[in-house]
């Protein structure tokens, strides 16, 4: 299946199970045309071998949409800030992920800039990324998380600009605190051009971020962390991103960042709209050791990364497949669910649950086959094999 693509190869990937967010297909089958999805159904209504130029019989295999990560810092010992992402970016493909928003952390503006100037150049010959994630500098200097303080700014007029100016075309989410001065106009500023804006490192109150839903943003940045939590009197961001069916809230899945019954607790109270996300640095897919976020020592051990020297969580070595698994086996979700998670969730999210994150006719031929334990055996992205 590695030659089809933009070429209009016509090629029939037959699985046990066909799964994604509408739900499950048994002895089910997908075909593919070029770099899209042509039609998909199930048993002996399959084209006849004849009529395709290959089929693709998986066996046993699992076949689900692509994964879509909307924030990812790195993985392979590189991050996304670096002069050369492509073995981070491979790392996560060989996890399932055929389309990664790539995100950054808090630094200077110029230094923001130039970052936007190089993914534009990585766009511009991988379509599988689908731009940048500004994680900062924007960001509350008492929830900064491992963002480096001497960074975060508020977000005045000029410095939004600045980043809208850069990020044309590139820009695809930024994360904004929403009790600083002038973030309900920056929220507006940002969405008017077409960006996602998110909640997050924040200490702000429930109204708060209710404020800022209102006035256009539509994420919640890796619900409770970095953020106050769920109090009896005090409800904070996340009651506040559950209770609005506008938006999604981002979920690291790792047994780490969030308890796992805390993790199925939100993915009950908000249905459809819990997208799971890595957080991953460049740890994912390396080894324990020493690295680099941003301008931070972080620290790795038994592949939990911490801020040297500190407590503080600096990002996650989580991969999409493994997040895939914990929701299933740790967090109680049943298999189409926790794909949804993966794919329709975040796509949508981005407004691109038109093209992405389904297997349906028009949709993109990502595609990723699992084992009956949910292990990535083969993946597709854009109709070509990455793994």
């Amino acid at each position: 299946m590695t030659g089809i693509g933009p070429e209009g190869r016509r090629t029939l990937v037959r699985a046990a199970r066909v799964v994604d967010g509408a739900g499950s297909t048994d002895d089910g089958w997908v075909l593919v045309d070029g770099d899209r999805i042509h039609a998909v159904g199930a048993g002996a209504g399959a084209p006849a071998a004849s009529s395709v130029d290959e089929v693709v019989d998986l066996g046993d295999a699992v076949l689900t949409p692509g994964f879509v990560d909307l924030h990812g810092h790195g993985g392979a010992g590189a991050a996304y800030e670096d002069a050369t992402i492509a073995p981070a970016l491979a790392v996560h493909r060989a996890h399932g992920t055929t389309r990664s928003v790539l995100s950054l952390v808090a630094n200077p503006v110029d230094a923001l800039v130039a970052s936007l100037d190089r993914v534009r150049e990585v766009m511009a010959a991988d379509p599988l990324v689908l731009g940048v994630h500004l994680e900062g500098p924007f960001l509350s200097p008492h929830n900064k998380g491992a963002h480096n303080e001497s960074f975060l700014i508020d977000p005045a007029p000029d410095a939004v600009d600045a980043l809208l100016t850069a990020g044309e075309g590139v820009l695809r989410q930024i994360t904004i605190a929403p009790e600083l001065p002038g973030a309900l106009d920056a929220t507006r500023r940002f969405v008017e051009a077409g960006v996602r804006v998110a909640v997050g490192h924040t200490v702000g109150t429930f109204d708060q971020a209710r404020a800022a839903f209102d006035a256009g943003a539509t994420l919640l940045t890796h619900a409770f962390n970095a953020m106050p939590g769920i109090h009896h009197r005090a409800p904070g961001p996340v009651s506040a991103a559950v209770a609005d069916e506008r938006v999604t809230l981002e979920l690291i899945l790792d047994g780490v960042h969030v308890h796992p019954s805390v993790a199925s607790l939100l993915l009950r109270a908000a249905p459809g709209r819990v997208a799971l996300i890595t957080d991953a640095m460049g740890a994912a897919g390396a080894a324990d050791g020493s690295y680099t976020l941003g301008s931070l020592a972080v620290t790795v051990t038994d592949g939990i990364a911490h801020v040297a020297g500190t407590d503080t969580i600096a990002g996650s070595t989580l991969t999409q497949d493994a997040a895939l698994r914990n929701a299933v086996t740790r967090a109680g979700r049943t298999l189409p669910e926790a794909v949804a998670a993966l794919t329709s969730v975040p796509a949508a999210a981005l407004g691109l649950g038109d093209r992405l994150g389904r297997l349906a006719p028009g949709y993109a031929a990502d595609l990723v086959a699992l084992s009956p334990s949910l292990e990535v055996r083969r993946v597709w992205g854009a109709g070509r094999e990455l793994r």
